[in-house]
């Protein structure tokens, strides 16, 4: 076989590519079906657990033979996704309607995972089972050829409810992202109904029957002036509040008490566990005195978590803080994008009623139809049956004139009497008259005697009555859209009254949390931090009493007001900001914290050379000096910023190794001494050291060898430094030449 070379440009076969493979993950994948709701993993399982025969009045099966079956037959992609999916459904404090039935260790809402898949188990739920499920046998919906095309698999479900709306939805495409909240079923139902009512309603006319999000943790929304806007955009934020209520004291002994019993559903997870340890952070800096002790005392009937209060506290004001300070109030985002026809597609909230009820309708005629020609089949075999009852004795003399059912189904079909014998000319002549059907020629011959008896023909006729009883009505409905409607009504009230239930989430305009900090007593602390980066802040007579040990035991030291900042300076020129106060205060024996926690510091990637406070900074003049010993002088207040992390100096292929704060003036008499790694000194005048700009890379302090780099750099007058021990011994800077800027240097030999 000759060999084809087919020439194409780079860039464009890897753009189809990539829209291939993001349109593959965006349909295939990550975003629901506008119809069903579902993603295509979600709808794998569900239609698989019902191949499985798994309905809601059965026994559990292990979800491992779930996982197992969804994988080999329609889902190939990995097992943990699956059973991921499988779980979530299971779930209640995350669906508003749970499609599945665990059994077993399905998770927590405080963020426990679920058990493995083979120790847990699962069924469909009944919800799932009669409002997702049904009539998949009646040709409702399209059936496609699975990935290695062995099976068949259903294009979606036929869902009576829009899942959309009712379990809300998430997912994380290519370049784009869907987030739905979950409604209450029984509003979402209504809406349905309004708009199978009056096709053109609006948004706000829906907002009459869908309050809002109705989330399964409850809780509250607070800003139900921007709903309109968020469901007629598609997109927008939602302000969550957990419940909180004031318990007082009921006997002597016992505390006032701050109960959160409903937590924003953006919390669950774990988002508990972080909420408690923010609010034990505020107790510990001493933002609030009010909360005496934190306790979660949360279980299987609901969240509980108790702050027991000071005598006295002001309620509102502590609410308040916690709204501010910590995850109890937090946001939900809006996007509620899914699959139309094919295509990624904002909906808003009549979009998404509208593209489900037209699917309702086209599922309702589907079934109808099947169930139509089902009827018109056994009416057709009934009339025959009714027909064959009245001439019985014609038909056995048939039947036994004959040498086959070949003979007898032509003659009972075509009248063809060529090989039959008959006992009379006038039975011949008959026989030849008859026209059955094939199907009911083959109903005859099936025939059992015991039909024959009087009530059995008549519970014959019955039959063919309800038949025809139920013609007209199917007929009804297929042909007359108010039928069609009515028929779709009785089955939402159904749904509704089965499995419908109160709403859990308040809707509101809540007032808007305001926390003023007391103001904080201005007072001197000293910020220390050891060779490890744990860090933490110690009160004046704390470091007093303790100074000789804190002295050797702390790299850096450095005292400030505990209003002012604390700048971190790297070897990748960056400096990161901490306010003081937001840096744990503790005893002399106290670990402290690392410093990776308080700020973007990351000791993975970079390492610290100077701590300054933020005051003394940006009143003083920073000298910079680099590794290939490029020097500059730079005003502290060019570094005053409001970011947390600000790029302090620039460099080129070097890293920083001091920042020396110093009074810089032209003339001045200080000297500087550069050292490097092979012992090389060089000492000049500071002066001789331009102020540059934070772009600036400064100017060349020493002419360095090859291999060599700077390493350390003393200002003597800055610093009141004038030796230091080098090789053991002591070298005192007097003795060193008096040099230029930018020369070589003198190499000390020991």
């Amino acid at each position: 076989m000759s060999e084809h070379i087919i020439k194409a440009e780079f860039s464009e076969v890897m753009q189809k590519s990539y829209i291939d493979y993001a349109m593959s993950v965006i349909c295939a994948r990550a975003l629901p079906d506008a119809r069903d709701g579902l993603k295509p993993v979600q709808r794998r399982v569900l239609y698989s657990m019902d191949e499985l025969g798994l309905r809601y009045d059965r026994p559990h099966r292990k979800s491992a033979r779930i996982v197992g079956d969804t994988m080999g037959k329609y889902h190939p992609h990995g097992d943990s996704s699956i059973y991921e999916s499988l779980v979530v459904m299971s779930q209640d404090f995350k669906k508003g309607v749970p499609l599945v039935d665990g059994h077993g260790n399905f998770g927590s809402i405080e963020g426990d995972g679920a058990a493995a898949m083979r120790y847990t188990e699962a069924r469909l739920q009944k919800i799932t089972q009669e409002a997702y499920l049904a009539d998949l046998d009646k040709n409702v919906v399209d059936f496609v050829s699975n990935f290695d095309e062995t099976e068949k698999e259903p294009e979606v479900l036929p869902v009576k409810v829009p899942n959309l709306l009712v379990n809300g939805a998430d997912g994380i495409a290519v370049g784009m992202t869907t987030s739905i909240p979950p409604h209450n079923l029984g509003e979402v139902v209504d809406a349905v109904k309004a708009y199978m009512r009056k096709e053109s309603i609006t948004n706000e006319e829906l907002m009459e029957y869908i309050e809002g999000p109705d989330f399964p943790t409850g809780g509250l929304v607070i800003n139900k002036k921007d709903l309109l806007n968020i469901y007629s955009s598609g997109t927008g934020k939602l302000k969550l509040r957990g419940k909180v209520t004031f318990e007082p004291a009921k006997k002597r002994g016992e505390k006032d008490k701050l109960v959160i019993s409903e937590i924003p559903y953006t919390m669950i997870g774990n988002n508990i566990s972080k909420f408690l340890s923010d609010t034990v952070a505020l107790i510990e800096n001493k933002v609030t005195t009010d909360i005496l002790d934190i306790s979660n005392e949360s279980s299987k009937d609901g969240i509980r978590i108790v702050l027991e209060l000071r005598k006295g506290a002001d309620v509102e004001r502590l609410k308040n803080l916690l709204y501010k300070k910590t995850k109890l109030e937090d946001t939900f985002g809006v996007n509620m994008l899914a699959i139309v026809d094919g295509r990624p597609e904002t909906l808003d909230l009549k979009g998404i009623i509208e593209n489900h009820t037209q699917f309702y309708y086209e599922v309702t005629r589907r079934k109808y139809k099947t169930l139509l020609s089902k009827l018109y089949e056994q009416r057709e075999i009934k009339e025959g049956l009714i027909k064959a009852c009245d001439m019985i004795d014609l038909i056995i003399e048939i039947i036994r004139g004959s040498k086959s059912q070949k003979e007898v189904k032509a003659c009972l079909t075509k009248g063809d009497v060529g090989n039959i014998n008959f006992k009379s000319s006038d039975s011949m002549i008959e026989a030849t008259k008859l026209s059955f059907t094939d199907k009911q020629a083959s109903a005859i011959l099936d025939l059992k005697l015991y039909r024959l008896i009087g009530l059995e023909i008549l519970m014959l006729k019955e039959e063919y009555e309800e038949i025809l009883a139920k013609i007209e009505e199917y007929e009804d409905i297929l042909n007359n859209e108010k039928s069609l409607k009515n028929v779709i009504r009785k089955e939402l009230d159904k749904i509704k009254k089965e499995f419908g239930r109160e709403r859990r989430t308040v809707v509101e305009d809540g007032k808007e949390a305001v926390y003023v900090a007391a103001p904080v007593k201005e007072e001197t602390v000293y910020f220390v931090m050891d060779r490890f980066g744990y860090s933490k802040t110690m009160d004046k007579a704390t470091y007093q009493r303790n100074k000789e040990n804190i002295l050797k035991e702390y790299k850096f030291i450095v005292p400030c007001m505990n209003t002012d900042k604390i700048c971190i300076f790297t070897n990748l020129g960056v400096m990161h900001q901490i306010k003081v106060l937001d840096i744990p205060a503790g005893k002399f024996r106290d670990k402290g914290v690392p410093i990776d926690n308080l700020c973007n510091y990351d000791s993975t990637k970079e390492y610290i050379i100077q701590v300054l406070d933020a005051e003394s900074m940006i009143h003083s003049s920073l000298l910079f000096a680099t590794a290939k010993s490029m020097l500059k002088v730079m005003d502290g207040e060019l570094l005053n910023a409001a970011k947390r992390t600000v790029q302090a100096t620039k460099l080129s292929e070097d890293e920083l190794i001091e920042v020396i704060p110093i009074d810089w003036m032209e003339g001045s008499e200080d000297k500087v001494v550069l050292q490097t790694k092979e012992g090389v000194f060089l000492k000049f005048l500071l002066s001789e050291i331009p102020k540059k700009k934070k772009s600036a890379l400064g100017v060349r302090g020493m002419k360095l060898s090859k291999d060599d780099s700077l390493t350390n750099i003393y200002v003597m007058a800055a610093q009141n430094i004038s030796s230091i021990v080098y090789k053991e011994k002591e070298l005192e800077f007097h003795r060193l030449k008096l040099s230029k800027r930018d020369s070589k240097g003198t190499k000390v030999r020991r």
